[in-house]
């Protein structure tokens, strides 16, 4: 049987992450589970100036620190001249591709396909937290099995709010999911996942988290000192009770991800576990 080709577009700039142990766990979990043969490449996209052809099936693009407005960065231009061909590929060919866009790369491309006013937040969201189904949410498969609310890693300094639904529709754009609601603050909601295309789903949060891992991470002395002094006690204790909740962070981390390349394997031809 021939290999699944998958690209992971590295978008961490070479700074130190979880995430991309994570993706590589999740991607080798799905091949084991459903009896097949990955063969994963990785571009180190900000650091090396580096992206994929559309010779691959399959494609996910990581989180990352930094900025996702508008620089004059060499990546940042090939970066959206690989996401343009890859949508352009599949409104003219059958071989459909498939793409994950993860936090900072659902920032990059929202701005890019102007879904709306990506900007920075007046603080950092950081933590465990809930997010919320829209209507469309819970009709998307890849988000099928989650709970409403349910729960997600969040870590970031920007977001995506400010809706251009004229460009939305155009685009046959679907919101997922909302940040937690939070009456006492006068202040819009930020999207937090996006279905771009019948190929591209896009999430604010981190749906590679691994409940487990975070919180054997989040353990660690180190890390422990750096979230109390930066957060607090309070939010560190509370991140530590929601990690080691199976409920949480471990089972969505058993369907976004799962889910989404499942999907992509069967319209892909391949037989998946149930």
């Amino acid at each position: 049987m021939e290999a699944i080709r998958v690209a992971i577009l590295d978008m961490y700039d070479n700074a130190r992450n979880e995430g991309m142990r994570c993706i590589r766990q999740l991607l080798a979990r799905s091949a084991a589970e459903n009896g097949l043969t990955f063969d994963v490449d990785t571009y180190n996209v900000r650091a090396e100036n580096v992206v994929p052809n559309l010779d691959y099936d399959i494609y996910i693009s990581s989180g990352g620190p930094g900025s996702p407005l508008a620089s004059d960065e060499l990546w940042e231009r090939q970066y959206f001249d690989f996401i343009d061909a890859l949508l352009a590929h599949n409104q003219t060919q059958e071989n459909k591709k498939h793409l994950l866009l993860i936090c900072h790369s659902f920032q990059l491309v929202s701005r890019h396909l102007g879904m709306g006013t990506v900007g920075r937040r007046k603080s950092t969201s950081f933590g465990v937290l809930p997010v919320h189904l829209t209507p469309a949410g819970q009709a998307e498969p890849v988000l099928q099995g989650l709970p409403e609310p349910f729960y997600i890693v969040d870590s970031r300094d920007y977001q995506l709010t400010n809706l251009d639904m004229d460009r939305l529709n155009a685009f046959g754009a679907r919101v997922l999911c909302l940040e937690k609601e939070r009456p006492h603050v006068p202040l819009e909601r930020a999207v937090m996942a996006i279905r771009f295309t019948p190929e591209v789903i896009g999430t604010q949060f981190h749906p590679e988290a691994d409940g487990e891992g975070m919180l054997r991470y989040m353990l660690t002395d180190e890390r422990k000192q750096q979230v109390i002094s930066t957060y607090g006690e309070a939010k560190y204790h509370e991140m530590v009770r929601l990690l080691a909740d199976p409920t949480t962070i471990e089972h969505t981390e058993s369907v976004v991800v799962p889910t989404f390349l499942r999907r992509a394997l069967a319209e892909l031809g391949q037989p998946t576990a149930a």
